[in-house]
């Protein structure tokens, strides 16, 4: 392997940094809606979520999921996984 290679899954190694936590913070206190899609779109507080990019990453990364299953394109509320919940408060990490 050279230098230039990635280990790991992405879901293994999430890139998290302020506005990541954030976004995961106001999903965790019931305040986001996410688009029930293929690239989930995230809303907060009924407004589009500014780094749709990262919405999708969380989504993906098995960190925010639709609460309930929906029509295609329809708003659902979201909500946090066990793995994203673990990143904004990690003294609930489970022991793996």
């Amino acid at each position: 392997m050279n230098g230039n290679e990635k280990t790991g899954s992405p879901a293994a190694h999430p890139v998290v940094n302020h506005r990541v936590r954030a976004m995961l913070r106001a999903v965790g206190a019931g305040r986001g809606r996410v688009s029930c899609s293929s690239e989930p779109d995230l809303f907060i507080d009924g407004l589009s979520c500014g780094d749709q990019f990262a919405a999708h990453a969380l989504a993906h990364q098995g960190l925010v999921r639709a609460a309930r299953p929906g029509h295609p394109g329809q708003l659902v509320p979201a909500i946090l996984t066990p793995a994203g919940q673990a990143l904004i408060n990690p003294e609930h990490r489970s022991a793996a």
